[in-house]
């Protein structure tokens, strides 16, 4: 795949205006480029470092014939880009990601698909439509097991756990919600890890290393990396990566969501943009994930990774921001903001990031200062 070279002075358009956008736009400011966001919410955590806003909803056909006019290259933030436009942006040639990743990440049977054809581990699935395939489904499967929307959902939502025949119910009324579901084996597993890489158009990958992640409430509370892992799953991560990678025909920076149980890792999510469990890299190494992704965009070559050897990110929750800057002082942490309109309980509102060199220290001293929850 052949992609131009955008340099400095070239527009890049970012199509939603989270705090992904923010950090993405804040990379690429810093390389010379300018910055149009496409957001329905004025003044949006990206629009607030960006050149310029266009106001709308994500599939106005006339906002994204704007932001086609005013851009070189365009990219996005979050995987739930109405797929007709990514498509029509893709062949305008602006859309060096493309929109087959969009359409395989926005649909967990099809992300399941791609994972399979990948030949890689996963837990056992079914897809279900109706009542009669759930029982099937339940019955091969066993509990407990996990049913998910196949579109749609994050932190939690959208999905239930099976623990007994007890649970049938909520699950049949999602699926009289949703038409369609995915019912997986629920893996006990020993931990959560995430893989973030970078491809580029020539099919070199650029990993950051293998991070650990801790949820409460189905949300991301924390990142630590490296993942304390041995590294045979380090590497066993990296293969998934590569594997699925090029399966997809990956371009730019993607994110794998794995499970670690007994010496093996199960492949559970795909992102195909920073993620969250990345934030820790703007810091702990020489270049961030966002830096990264905007030179694969913009078809410049890698910069090879370094590590400062250790670092954990916390998110900051709404019920967070308060207690945080009430002892901020107490062990300075690099800190990120992501101006949001409103604090509100559940809602990421930005992340501290912590670095040192022997994450074993690091961790120690951080419990021991308070700064991470027990």
């Amino acid at each position: 795949m052949q992609i131009n070279k955008y340099l400095h002075g070239s527009t890049i358009g970012i199509i939603g205006g989270g705090q992904l956008g923010r950090m993405m736009a804040t990379a690429a400011k810093h390389m010379g480029y300018r910055i149009v966001v496409l957001d329905p919410t004025s003044d949006c955590p990206t629009a607030q470092v960006a050149d310029e806003q266009i106001v709308a909803a994500y599939d106005d056909k006339q906002a994204i014939d704007q932001l086609v006019n005013k851009c070189h290259v365009i990219t996005y933030e979050f995987e739930n880009v109405d797929l007709d436009r990514a498509q029509y942006i893709e062949e305008k040639g602006l859309l060096p990601q493309g929109a087959e990743s969009l359409a395989i990440t926005q649909d967990r049977e099809k992300e399941k698909a791609a994972m399979v054809k990948s030949d890689q581990p996963v837990a056992p699935y079914a897809i279900i439509h109706t009542v009669t395939d759930l029982d099937k489904a339940v019955k091969e499967i066993g509990y407990p097991c996990v049913v998910k929307t196949c579109r749609g959902g994050y932190d939690g939502k959208g999905q239930v756990k099976l623990e007994t025949e007890k649970d049938l119910p909520e699950a049949i009324e999602l699926l009289h919600q949703h038409n369609r579901l995915i019912v997986e084996r629920w893996i006990p597993f020993d931990k959560e890890i995430s893989i973030v890489f970078t491809r580029f158009a020539n099919g070199e990958i650029s990993y950051f290393p293998v991070a650990e992640n801790v949820h409460r409430d189905h949300i991301l509370y924390m990142t630590i990396a490296p993942a304390r892992i041995t590294p045979d799953l380090a590497n066993k991560a990296k293969d998934a990566a590569k594997a699925i990678a090029e399966t997809i025909k990956v371009v730019g920076t993607f994110t794998i969501e794995m499970f670690v149980k007994d010496n093996q890792v199960y492949v559970n999510e795909l992102a195909p943009r920073p993620h969250n469990s990345g934030h820790y890299t703007i810091e702990a190494c020489n270049v961030s994930q966002f830096e990264q992704h905007i030179r694969a965009i913009c078809g410049l070559k890698p910069i090879p990774v370094y590590f400062h050897g250790a670092s954990i990110m916390i998110n900051l929750l709404g019920e967070d921001v308060a207690p945080y800057f009430k002892q901020i002082d107490d062990y300075p942490a690099h800190i990120h903001m992501y101006g949001k309109a409103a604090i509100k309980p559940k809602r990421k509102m930005g992340h501290v990031t912590y670095i040192g060199n022997d994450l074993d220290v690091l961790y120690e001293t951080l419990v021991n200062k308070k700064q991470i929850k027990i």
